[in-house]
């Protein structure tokens, strides 16, 4: 038996859950899930980032203390992954008293141990990240993750001497080449390691913000946020909500997960401060990519998210978060970024889920419910040939299947289980039980076909019971699997051909996974959905909903229409105004040019567009508003009855202010 201890990043509360946060949360319970059906010791922590900048504005900018709002989230958080059922053992929250009180002794130790000193900040500092950026870390002088250029600032804190760690810290990621996975991520930061490390400001002053743990050994100052957030990991277990103390038992076999945005913070900062602490270091990270709306990041500034318990709601009758999860893992290839649609979702679920396992399962049990009076058959007749490859296939399957997951391979994993139930429905296919049902002479070749059928059914039920918990104890239920998935019963055991129970009455016939038809898109996908969110706000009508296009121009006409790339230099709301952004365009002239646009709905916070580039109709005639001169158009796309307006269109690549879109 191993131990395994999985860590989410615990999640800024300055908004409600979505897929991206919903994915690494589901990764930690998949990997939880599988290795207690290894038979392992698991312990699995997320939860809550409270602290910080971001927090004291949003809960400012919406009239109530900053513990309101995090009280509030927090919940939010919380209850959303108890209502989709994730198994975690525990839910940190930076605001606890255990998760203050361990901040505090161990900012004191590396006081101490003469690690931390005060001095003077002079630099620039991005409000997004709650972190001090250098020059070489900006893309055209903003931080390449907000699109917002950072802000100079000068003044008093303390640092924490992180340089003297980094010798280290590239010896032990060298000597230890898995240590940060995949691969590409751990050379990122070893590169990022070959210049200098500055040492890290770990404090604010409270005469800029007092939302935070107080240091303690000066409380004018409270903590910076990442110092703070970072230590949840231990602080979790050598606290937990019953009082133990886990530490000894979990932390050597910490596994990280984190996305890619996060991993200068967990793979520089948080070991230097481990090793200036006199901590162990973790066993390892695992950096997953991006989960994309369009080309697009999704992100709540961005009006691009996916809320978990409206998609669950959504798609309830097939399974809801429980086919959301299969998606998934079938979909990224860990590392790398993946898209979500709501059309490549019903694609993929049409295919595996509907049309693989969920129609061989109801083929199989419908022919055994009509001739066997719907009773597992046993195993008492003699195996031909073609019985055999079947199971040899299968003991073949579930022997590779432990190293995908262990390797992170999921889509891998996935794409083995849907060869056996293609193999599967292959068997059936040859050997017709429909026809053999017709010969009452034939009834121990029936029963031969429909126990392999039925079996194969139940194997990849097992293989697939840690992405989808609930729909694979339904169907293992129904076959009539009734053993845990916990580790009491070995996998080998479990996982073992044959092991199907004979004589077990099967019940009712129902759809599994019940096809959607893709029509329900345009009547499902708007449903409770955000401005923005895929299938929501920027909408995705059929091609016969769209209503018919204005009167046909020349392209003398167009030629007419100078379309330009703009910079959006400043944003900003209109009061007064429900719809409109005031915006500073750059379009190459002496000055930037004053835009009003439509695109508030879609931009809660404007800061989000200074930097981005948008396609201006230069040659507008100036309009007088009476909130001031509009002098031109942002390119921007909406519905068709204007009542869900959408983003603006972006240019990629090198385009300057001011050069021809044609």
């Amino acid at each position: 038996m191993s131990r395994v201890y999985f860590t989410t990043p615990i999640y800024y509360v300055n908004a409600e859950p979505h897929i991206g946060h919903l994915y690494t949360t589901v990764l930690a319970d998949t990997l939880k899930r599988f290795h207690k059906l290894m038979g392992d010791d698991v312990y699995f922590l997320t939860g809550t980032d409270e602290h910080g900048e971001k927090i004291a504005e949003v809960a400012a900018r919406q009239g109530i203390t900053p513990q309101e709002l995090v009280d509030r989230v927090s919940g939010v958080f919380e209850g959303t992954w108890k209502q989709i059922g994730l198994d975690n053992d525990d839910f940190i929250r930076t605001t606890s008293v255990r998760h203050k009180q361990y901040v505090q002794e161990i900012l004191q130790r590396v006081k101490d141990s003469g690690d931390i000193y005060f001095g003077e900040y002079k630099g620039l500092y991005c409000v997004g990240c709650e972190r001090h950026m250098n020059l070489s870390e900006l893309v055209d002088g903003k931080c390449p993750d907000h699109q917002v250029a950072p802000k100079e600032v000068k003044e008093e804190n303390y640092f924490f001497r992180m340089g003297k760690y980094q010798q280290l810290l590239v010896d032990h990621i060298e000597k230890n080449p898995t240590w940060i996975r995949p691969e590409r991520f751990r050379n990122e930061v070893l590169a990022f390691l070959k210049a200098p490390l500055d040492d890290l400001c770990i404090s604010r002053p409270k005469t800029r913000l007092t939302w935070g743990i107080d240091l303690p050994f000066d409380d004018r100052f409270v903590t910076y946020v990442w110092f703070d957030a970072l230590l949840n990991y231990p602080s979790a277990l050598k606290r937990t909500k019953d009082g133990r103390d886990l530490f000894e038992r979990y932390w050597p076999h910490c596994n990280h997960l984190i996305a890619k945005d996060i991993l200068k913070t967990h793979a520089i900062y948080w070991p230097t401060m481990l090793m200036a602490a006199g901590l162990p270091l973790f066993k390892q990270i695992d950096v997953h990519g991006y989960w994309l709306s369009g080309e697009t990041k999704m992100a709540k500034s961005l009006g691009n998210v996916v809320r978990p318990l409206a998609f669950d709601k959504r798609f309830e009758k097939e399974g809801g978060i429980e086919s959301l999860r299969y998606f998934f893992f079938r979909e990224m290839k860990f590392g790398q970024d993946a898209g979500f649609t709501y059309e490549l979702f019903v694609e993929r679920y049409n295919s595996d889920l509907a049309n693989g396992l969920g129609n061989l399962l109801s083929r199989v049990a419908s022919i055994a419910k009509k001739n066997l009076g719907g009773v597992v058959p046993g195993r008492r007749h003699t195996f031909g040939e073609r019985e055999s490859k079947v199971e040899e296939f299968a003991r073949e399957v579930v022997e590779r299947y432990p190293a995908y997951f262990e390797e992170r391979q999921f889509h891998t994993a996935i794409e083995e289980i849907r060869k056996l139930l293609a193999v599967g429905d292959g068997y059936i296919n040859d050997q017709e039980p429909w026809r053999l049902a017709r010969d009452e002479a034939k009834r121990t070749d029936l029963e031969r076909v429909l126990y392999t059928g039925l079996e194969v059914v139940r194997l990849a039920a097992i293989l697939l019971s840690p992405i989808m918990p609930r729909k694979c104890a339904e169907i293992l239920a129904f076959l009539g699997e009734t053993r845990p998935l916990d580790g009491s019963i070995p996998f080998a055991e479990l996982a073992a051909w044959g092991e199907l129970r004979a004589g077990h009455g099967l019940g009712e016939v129902i759809p599994t996974f019940p096809r959607i038809d893709e029509k329900r898109l345009k009547d499902i996908a708007p449903a409770n959905a955000e401005p923005g969110e895929p299938g929501g706000g920027a909408g995705s009508p059929t091609r016969q909903d769209l209503k018919p296009p204005k009167p046909e121009i020349t392209i003398d006409d167009f030629g007419k229409i100078d379309l330009r790339v703009g910079v959006v230099r400043a944003a900003g709301e209109v009061e007064g105004a429900r719809k409109l952004l005031r915006l500073e365009v750059d379009l190459g002239e002496s000055k930037p040019r004053q835009i009003f646009a439509g695109i508030r709905a879609a931009y809660p916070d404007p800061s989000v567009l200074v930097g981005r580039r948008v396609v201006v109709v230069a040659n507008l005639k100036p309009r007088q508003m009476k909130f001031g001169l509009s002098q031109g158009m942002v390119l921007a796309g909406h519905d068709e009855n204007d009542t869900r307006l959408g983003t603006a269109m972006f240019v990629d690549g090198d385009l300057k202010p001011g050069d021809a879109v044609t």
